[in-house]
């Protein structure tokens, strides 16, 4: 595992599994993304916390926690192999409540900012739906 971190942020290439992953902390949220080696390769221990998010945040969002003043502490799992992404993880240990699998979905397929995560989001229910 190749690890770069600075303010607010983490990053790493899973060299087992050819895959990059970053989070983002910074006030009450939590949010771990699926990089490009590109974004992998400009993120430096140096820069500017708001430009490494700015980077990181160009990547498909796996896990969202938010826990601040405007309501309870949530969760949103978009892809349940984030540890994958982000090995330092072994496991997320949710506070609060997670949004179910159905409303996750519904959210992936309404907002544009997670369109990203709507071809894994799709196969994901395609199979869970042939097993029913």
């Amino acid at each position: 595992m190749k690890l770069k971190e600075g303010t607010g942020w983490k990053a790493c290439y899973n060299e087992e599994k050819g895959v990059y992953g970053a989070e983002i902390i910074f006030r009450g949220s939590w949010d771990l993304y699926e990089i490009s080696a590109e974004v992998f390769a400009r993120l430096s221990p140096k820069m500017d916390g708001s430009e490494a998010e700015r980077l990181i945040g160009t990547g498909r969002r796996l896990y969202s926690h938010t826990n601040d003043e405007c309501g309870p502490a949530y969760n949103i799992v978009f892809d349940e192999d984030y540890a994958v992404y982000c090995q330092w993880l072994k496991k997320a240990e949710p506070v609060g409540r997670t949004w179910s699998t159905e409303m996750t979905d519904a959210a992936v397929e309404l907002f544009e900012s997670e369109k990203a995560n709507r071809p894994q989001r799709r196969k994901k229910r395609e199979q869970r739906e042939k097993t029913k």
